[in-house]
């Protein structure tokens, strides 16, 4: 008889420079999707998106006010580990599931996309640094490395994760493929219809069950001061949502929902998996290492090394 694991993933946005409020949600909705045995976030739920700002950035120069918006971001950014990484295993403790959540993460001077895997005791089980930042991201975001380029072992098999665009780097999503996810999660703030499609071709090129999770978040949550591209209204919408569960052979289990926060779940049949790779295991049998094959760097980088004697 084939396992089945019950999926939930929380749409929801951040309270943007607001860390403990966003907590606060955080915690409300793992009480919420409580049952489920894994409990997704969306992308930098903790530390905010903040969408349609500029950080006083131009070509050649930076304003003193986009600086002084760059500190309160990275004062709202957490340790890993840290007491704000605690607080998250406790919530995953007390909804007895695993949690994956995206987060800013600050280590000295830079910060990082990640995201966080926390076991059903608290503990945090994996940590993922975004690679490659979207765009105006590399201002404010420091790149990853392939060190966090791993799978987190569970009970019901390997649970991989890319953050937003790093779903559209083939060989990324290759470099999992070949640790045999059962559950690929995607935490993201695109919130286009296309993001529907993209999770569909994971979920058949990996075999495996695709969980999207994305944010809704409006210009209410972010600060009277905060002023963004899209404008001032508290009602514009400046994520929309679209978060989705997809099974292994493509068919949509969670359709994408838009314009309110929701949890969305789902039943996950991992027998699935097994029937989908029957004809294509896209790192095995479907695999032509003869002719393509892919080199993984997982060491992790330093800009400094010290060698003593």
């Amino acid at each position: 008889m084939s396992q089945t694991v019950n999926a939930a993933i929380v749409q929801c946005g951040s309270v943007l420079f607001d860390t403990p409020a966003t907590l606060e949600r955080l915690e409300h909705f793992a009480r919420e999707a409580a049952g489920a045995d894994l409990i997704a976030f969306p992308e930098a739920f903790i530390g905010g998106y903040p969408k349609g700002h500029d950080f006083g950035a131009r070509v050649g120069s930076r304003s003193p006010e986009g600086r002084d918006w760059f500190a309160r971001y990275f004062e709202a950014a957490i340790d890993v580990p840290g007491p704000e990484c605690a607080r998250i295993g406790e919530a995953a403790k007390a909804a007895g599931a695993w949690l994956v959540t995206g987060v800013i993460e600050r280590e000295g001077g830079t910060l990082y996309c990640s995201v966080l895997t926390f076991a059903p005791d608290g503990s945090l089980a994996n940590r993922r640094r975004k690679l490659m930042p979207t765009a105006m991201e590399r201002l404010i975001w420091g790149f990853g490395d392939g060190s966090t380029l791993r799978a987190t072992p569970t009970p019901f098999g390997p649970v991989s994760a890319l953050i937003c665009w790093e779903n559209f780097m083939p060989l990324a999503r290759a470099a999992f493929y070949a640790q045999q996810p059962a559950i690929h999660c995607a935490p993201t703030v695109d919130d286009r219809e296309s993001w529907l499609p993209l999770m569909r071709t994971i979920a058949m090129e990996g075999r495996c069950f695709v969980l999207s999770a994305n944010q809704y978040f409006t210009r209410a949550d972010a600060p009277a001061d905060f002023h963004p591209i899209q404008g001032d209204d508290p009602g514009t919408v400046l994520i929309h949502g679209g978060s989705c569960i997809v099974s292994p052979m493509g068919e949509v289990l969670a359709e994408p929902v838009f314009g309110r926060d929701c949890v969305l779940a789902a039943k996950l049949d991992l027998g699935e998996i097994a029937r989908g790779k029957y004809d294509f295991d896209v790192t095995g049998h479907y695999g032509r290492p003869d002719v393509l094959q892919l080199s993984v760097n997982t060491q992790a980088q330093a800009a400094v090394v010290r060698r003593d004697d």
